[in-house]
């Protein structure tokens, strides 16, 4: 999968969602989706993040994203719903989604863990994935062929010390992942998958691991393979399964 290379035209006409697409990995799919003919929903916090991305994707000759500006930590029920509605009314359609936002939160004993810190990962990295792909869900079942990744970690398929709230989310975005398939792969179109992107030079990676050198590690860029394949109609016959990039 890592080695899979993507046809030019391999998302052409698919419209595909990406949530956490101002920085890093989210960021870097957002541009490998474009350039390969998706027209891409560009999600994240910080407007001026998107913006940039929107410019890549426009002077690169993709097709026109379009920018949605969400705070994962405080988007409600009818937020999700707007967007869903917003999305039918302005595209027409929604082929994926790659929910690629998350928030590390501390790395802490799991009985000195700050309670309110704890329910902020778990509403960014956990409700947030639940309630975007539920309020999407009508628009995927329309598409011939839909695909949900969620960006997950190692931690997530394996539970270490200290990692606390971010791993819990992380295994369950697992369990999410593998629900959402076994329910709906018999009547719908609609795949979902993990995947793992592994050690990245990222700015949530460089705050989990300060004292290690980010240039040993892969740019994002470099593991895009992995997240086209996922996202593409290579994969239609993947269901339910957890992937690692590198």
């Amino acid at each position: 999968m890592k080695d899979y290379q993507a046809p030019a035209d391999l998302l052409s006409g698919r419209t595909i969602l990406v949530t956490g697409a101002g920085d890093g990995i989210g960021r870097a799919a957002a541009l490998n989706f474009a350039s390969h003919g998706a027209t891409v929903i560009l999600l994240g916090r910080t407007v001026r993040k998107l913006e940039m991305v929107y410019d890549e994707i426009e002077q690169a000759g993709g097709p026109q994203p379009a920018i949605y500006p969400m705070d994962l930590q405080g988007a409600t029920i009818a937020d999700y719903q707007e967007l869903a509605a917003t999305i039918e009314t302005q595209l027409g359609r929604l082929d994926g989604i790659l929910h690629n936002a998350a928030f590390l939160g501390s790395l802490t004993p799991l009985e000195q863990y700050d309670l309110e810190l704890w329910s902020r990962v778990m509403q960014i990295n956990l409700h947030a994935p639940y309630l975007l792909t539920r309020a999407c869900l009508p628009l995927l079942k329309q598409s011939e062929d839909a695909s949900v990744v969620f960006t997950s970690s190692d931690v997530g398929r394996q539970g270490e010390a200290y990692w606390g709230a971010y791993a819990v989310s992380n295994a369950a975005l697992e369990n999410l992942s593998q629900i959402f398939a076994d329910e709906l792969e018999v009547n719908t179109r609609i795949r979902f998958n993990t995947i793992d992107p592994g050690a990245v030079r990222t700015t949530m990676r460089t705050r989990a691991y300060p004292g290690e050198d980010p240039n040993t590690l892969p740019q994002p860029d470099e593991i895009m393979s992995s997240y086209l394949y996922l996202i593409g109609p290579a994969s239609k016959e993947l269901n339910g399964q957890a992937i690692s990039a590198q």
